[in-house]
């Protein structure tokens, strides 16, 4: 979770400065992520002073935020510093995923280290709302005991919902049959009722590819790539929009459901009430359809793996039509934007190799700058870090780091 690190200039009060400072302090040390930070290097690194560093560091390790192991060289003259660590204890964020046919639940610490996972396959299609949320949220106190058997502390949830998703609520999921569903308001009611504990514990919510695509931004691996287009392939299709490191959210919040890009106007009905739409060809359930697959889920997808894999004429061709669907439409994004990359995630990830080729091709006839080629590197799969439930997770965190104060225990005064 990478991050600008800026000093306030001295027109600030003390108590803002110091809440600030004590959040640049964190995040340095959190940046380095595997490597070895030192009182010194974070001074360099966010531009204060050492002294002024080390009183901020004394706080976090007495506040529990920060650990410190034995001596680290820097290759300088001097002393040896003390090696910092961001600490495997304390505040913690919790991610629930709700899909159409599982729900996951993560728990992720201050360094963004999943901690706890559980997740469970169930067909949300047709339940209603509340006991779907009450599901998830049962889950979710399961994973809570588990985060407390580790130390952990949460301090708060963030929903990750398909659909349109916004003001607490998600606004439509037509796979789900939803509309106008107050989830972050039935899932508080729900985990208060499950554990009375986490009465108090505040709830947001975001669209499932948006957090995804958050997750690979900051734990994918995607080196200098900061603009991209992440498209998660699941029963629906959906998708993200990465610009400069931020969320591409649009005026109402709801950029980037390229899965309801129409690419036949006269195509199969789609759920969402048009026709044609991208979901229908390139969707979970379009694609088992067209290879000749019985069942859905995680069974019917593990079978069209195999099937590909084994060369199966007819599921290698429905895979390779789902990708010709792909690039088709990724091209307009593509001119539109002018993103790094595109990355595919969700059950596209497996069929990369047989995915992307007709993919590519498309791409690189239709992008206008004559940029795309095949095999370029431009169109990649996510990572295995880049789900919708971590970056869940990882975003009640982006709180504690920009505010540590206000998460210590006790809060530093």
């Amino acid at each position: 979770m990478k991050s600008n690190l800026t000093p306030l200039g001295p027109k600030a009060d003390k108590d803002t400065v110091r809440r600030s400072n004590l959040s640049l302090v964190l995040r340095a040390v959190r940046d380095e992520g595997e490597g070895e930070a030192t009182r010194a290097g974070v001074a360099a690194r966010v531009g204060l002073t050492r002294a002024a560093v080390s009183s901020l560091v004394e706080q976090l390790l007495e506040s529990g935020f920060l650990t410190e192991s034995g001596k680290t060289f820097s290759g300088q003259a001097g002393r040896p510093g003390t090696a910092l660590k961001t600490a495997r204890t304390g505040p913690a964020g919790l991610g629930v995923e709700v899909n159409i046919d599982y729900v996951s639940v993560c728990v992720v610490d201050l360094a963004g280290t999943g901690r706890v996972r559980l997740t469970e396959h169930l067909d949300n299609r047709g339940t209603p709302p509340d006991e779907v949320l009450a599901r998830a949220a049962r889950i979710a106190a399961r994973t809570l005991d588990s985060a407390q058997e580790q130390e952990l502390y949460p301090v708060g949830v963030a929903l990750a919902l398909p659909g349109l998703v916004s003001g607490g609520a998600v606004r439509q999921a037509p796979n789900l049959g939803w509309n106008r569903v107050p989830a972050e308001e039935l899932f508080a009611a729900a985990l208060a009722a499950e554990h009375p504990d986490h009465r108090a514990l505040p709830v947001r919510s975001e669209n499932e590819a948006n957090l995804a695509a958050l997750a690979e931004l900051w734990f994918g691996g995607l080196e200098r790539i900061r603009s991209f287009l992440y498209l998660t392939g699941e029963i629906g299709v959906g998708g993200a929009v990465v610009i400069d490191g931020e969320l591409l959210r649009g005026a109402h919040g709801f950029a980037g459901e390229i899965g309801h890009v129409v690419v036949d106007a006269r195509g199969p009905q789609c759920r969402c009430g048009s026709r044609g739409c991208l979901e229908q060809y390139a969707g979970q359930a379009a694609l088992l359809r067209a290879a000749g697959v019985d069942g859905g889920g995680g069974l019917g997808v593990a079978e069209l793996e195999k099937r590909v894999r084994a060369g199966d004429e007819r599921a290698v061709g429905a895979v390779a039509e789902a990708g010709r669907m792909l690039g088709r439409v990724l091209s307009g994004s593509v001119n539109l934007l002018d993103p790094d990359a595109v990355v595919l995630g969700g059950i596209y990830r497996n069929l990369m190799p047989w995915l992307s080729p007709p993919a590519d091709e498309e791409l690189t006839g239709r992008v206008v700058s004559g940029l795309w080629s095949p095999g370029g590197g431009r169109l990649r799969a996510s990572s295995v870090a880049g789900d919708a439930a971590r970056g869940a997770a990882a975003l009640v965190m982006t709180d504690v780091l920009a505010d540590p104060a206000a998460y210590a225990r006790p809060a530093m005064a």
